[in-house]
C-alpha cells in the first residue's frame, strides 16, 4: 500500500505528462504482478462501490479522533473530501504494515462489505493504526469508492506500453473491459496486458471488445467546411443519436453487449440477445442502442430502463430498445478496422440486411448536394430526435480512443439549449475548489413579468463553464449574500443570472418544476439582465414542444 500511496502523491503534485509517465514507470517496474493489477485497474478509472456507508465511515472516524462532531464537520467543510478530512484528523501513526496494495484490497477492504457498524467500529481502526497519513487517506478513498488522480487511462496504456515494448494500441485492446465490476484483477490478468504479442492472441479474446474510436468536435462555420474538409463526396454522413453506444460482440456461440464506458450491459438489454442466434460468429458491431418506437424516442425513455434493478415485462413492452448499427469492426473472425470506412459500411449493409431482425437496424446514411445543404437538413435534428451529424471520413481506419492517426470522425452536433436562470442556491466544490462555492443550484419563475405574485422554480444544477476568476467573483457573492445555511448549502438572496445551456429536455414527476434537462452547464453570466426578466417554467415547456 505504501509504494502505491507514494505513486499517489507524486501523480497528484505534478501537471506535467513526462513526469507522471515517469512515476508510473517507476511504479510499474517494481511492483508486485498482483499489486500492479490492482494499481491498472484503479488508475484506469475502476472504483469498487463505496464499501463502508458514509455515514458509519464518519461516526468511527469521529469516535476515533476525539471531535466533537460539529467540529469534524466544519473540517469537511473546509477541506472538501471526506477521506482527506478523516485523514487529517485520525492519529497520525508510522507506517508499520509491509502488504501490498493487492493485500489491502482483497484481505481487508472488500471483506468489510455488508459488516455490522459495530463490527467495522473494531476492526477499521486497527486497520488505519498500521498505516502513515498518505497512505491512509489512499486507503479511506478505497473504501469510500471516490478514488480518482490525475491521470488518464491513457496515458497509463503508455506507460504499460512503454515498460513492455509493445504498440500501446495492443496495449488498449488488452484494457477494453479491464475496469469492468465484473473483472476482479489478478496477476495473470496484468502479465497478458504486457505479454509479448502473439499471432493466436485474436482467436483467444472471448467476448472482449474493441477500443471505441471518438470523434472529434467540429464548432467552424458552415461556409469554412469545403476549406477543412474538402467536398461532401469525402465523407459518410449519418445522424448523431441520443443513446448508449455499444458493441455487440459475437464469438464462440455467445453474444456479449459491452457500452462505451467498457461496462458489460447484456443483462439490461434482454431484447437484444436474441441476435446470439441471428449473428454469424466472429461478428463485432458498432452501434447505438435506442428506444424505437416508430423512429428514436428521447433519451429520458432510455434512462426509466437503465435505472432499474428489475426488468418487468411491462416495461420492456413500452420502452422498447433496438441497436442502429454504423460500423462493423469483425467479420468472420477477421479483424475488419483496417479497412476502409467504405468497405466496413458496405459489408455492414449486407450484414443486416441478412440478419432480418427488428432489433439490429441500419443506421441510415444523409444525403446532401454540399455542406450548406447538410446544414438545412441538420437543423431538423431536434425534431427526429437526434443531436446532429457524424461525418466520417470514407477513407477512415478504426482507430483507438479520440485520435487522428488512422482517420478522422467529427461530431457535428446542433446547438444547445439555453434559458437565462437565477441562481438560488450553491455549495463549495471538492479538491482545487473545496474553499470556494462553485456549485449552484439554479431556478425559473412560476409565471409571467406582468404576475402579480410568482416565485422561482428550482430545475437544475451546474457547476463547469466559469472561467477560475469569474468562479472568484460569484464565491465572494455567494458569501455577501447567504440568506440561510442548511448543511453545506447556502440559500442566497437572487441576485445573478446566467445562460444554461443543456442538450436535452423532458418530463419529469421526481422534479418540483416537472422538467429534467441533460448535461446543464454555464454559458455565461448575463451581467446585462436584472433577476426580473430570466426566463419562467413557460419558456422550459415551450422547448419541450
Amino acid at each position: 500500500m505504501k509504494a502505491f500511496a507514494e505513486l499517489y502523491a507524486r501523480l497528484d503534485e505534478t501537471t506535467s505528462t513526462n513526469a507522471k509517465r515517469d512515476a508510473l514507470l517507476d511504479y510499474f517496474s517494481h511492483a508486485q504482478a498482483d499489486d500492479a493489477a490492482w494499481a491498472v485497474y484503479f488508475l484506469s478509472g475502476g472504483r469498487p462501490r463505496q464499501l463502508v456507508p458514509s455515514r458509519v465511515l464518519r461516526d468511527i472516524a469521529v469516535s476515533t479522533s476525539g471531535l466533537p462532531e460539529w467540529l469534524f464537520e466544519e473540517s469537511y467543510q473546509a477541506v472538501g473530501d471526506l477521506a482527506e478530512t478523516f485523514s487529517l484528523l485520525l492519529p497520525e501513526s508510522s507506517h508499520s504494515s509491509d502488504q501490498g496494495l493487492a493485500w489491502w484490497v482483497e484481505q481487508a477492504l472488500l471483506p468489510l462489505r455488508g459488516l455490522p457498524p459495530e463490527t467495522l467500529a473494531e476492526r477499521l481502526p486497527m486497520l488505519w493504526a498500521q498505516l502513515d497519513r498518505q497512505s491512509l487517506m489512499v486507503c479511506l478513498k478505497l473504501i469510500t469508492g471516490s478514488f480518482r488522480v490525475g491521470v488518464s487511462k491513457l496515458l497509463v496504456t503508455r506507460a504499460l506500453a512503454q515498460l513492455a515494448d509493445i504498440d500501446s494500441k495492443r496495449v488498449a485492446q488488452r484494457l477494453v473491459g479491464y475496469t469492468d465490476l465484473s473483472h476482479r484483477p489478478t496477476a495473470d490478468s496484468y502479465r497478458r496486458l504486457i505479454a509479448a504479442e502473439s499471432a493466436d492472441e485474436h482467436a483467444q479474446r472471448g467476448g472482449q471488445p474493441y477500443p471505441f474510436f471518438l470523434a472529434h468536435a467540429l464548432q467552424h462555420p458552415t461556409d469554412q467546411f469545403e476549406t477543412l474538409l474538402g467536398p461532401v463526396s469525402d465523407w459518410q454522413v449519418e445522424w448523431k443519436w441520443d443513446g448508449i453506444r455499444a458493441q455487440l460482440v459475437k464469438r464462440e456461440g455467445r453474444l456479449w453487449i459491452w457500452s462505451r464506458g467498457e461496462e458489460l450491459v447484456s443483462d439490461r438489454f434482454p431484447e437484444l440477445m436474441a441476435l446470439e442466434h441471428s449473428l454469424p460468429d466472429g461478428t463485432v458491431i458498432d452501434g447505438e442502442i435506442v428506444v424505437w418506437k416508430d423512429q428514436v424516442q428521447p433519451f429520458a425513455l432510455l434512462q426509466q430502463r437503465i435505472g432499474r434493478k428489475t426488468l418487468s415485462k411491462k416495461l420492456l413492452e413500452e420502452i422498447p430498445v433496438v441497436v442502429l448499427a454504423y460500423d462493423l469492426l469483425e467479420w468472420e473472425g477477421h479483424d475488419w478496422r483496417n479497412r476502409t470506412q467504405g468497405q466496413r459500411r458496405e459489408q455492414l449493409d449486407t450484414l443486416v440486411a441478412a440478419t432480418a431482425t427488428p432489433v439490429l437496424r441500419l443506421s441510415p446514411l444523409v444525403e446532401g448536394s454540399d455542406w450548406l445543404d447538410l446544414d438545412r437538413q441538420r437543423e431538423h435534428s431536434r425534431r427526429l430526435g437526434v443531436e446532429g451529424m457524424m461525418l466520417k471520413a470514407r477513407d477512415a481506419l478504426y482507430g483507438v480512443g479520440r485520435t487522428k492517426d488512422m482517420g478522422t470522425w467529427w461530431k457535428w452536433k446542433v446547438d444547445p439549449f439555453s434559458v437565462d436562470a437565477v441562481l438560488i442556491y450553491a455549495q463549495a466544490g471538492h479538491g482545487r475548489r473545496a474553499s470556494l462555492y462553485t456549485d449552484y443550484t439554479f431556478a425559473v419563475w412560476d409565471g409571467p413579468p406582468d404576475a402579480s405574485e410568482r416565485t422561482l422554480v428550482p430545475f437544475a444544477k451546474a457547476y463547469s463553464g466559469l472561467t477560475d476568476e469569474e468562479m472568484r467573483q460569484v464565491d465572494a457573492i455567494v458569501r455577501k449574500t447567504t440568506v440561510e445555511k442548511f448543511g453545506p448549502v447556502r440559500s442566497v438572496r437572487p441576485t445573478l443570472v446566467f445562460e444554461l445551456g443543456f442538450e436535452g429536455i423532458a418530463l419529469s414527476k421526481r422534479h418540483k418544476s416537472g422538467i429534467a434537462v441533460r448535461f446543464p452547464r454555464m454559458l455565461r453570466w448575463r451581467h446585462d439582465k436584472p433577476v426580473e426578466e430570466a426566463d419562467s417554467l413557460a419558456t422550459l415547456q415551450d422547448l419541450l414542444g
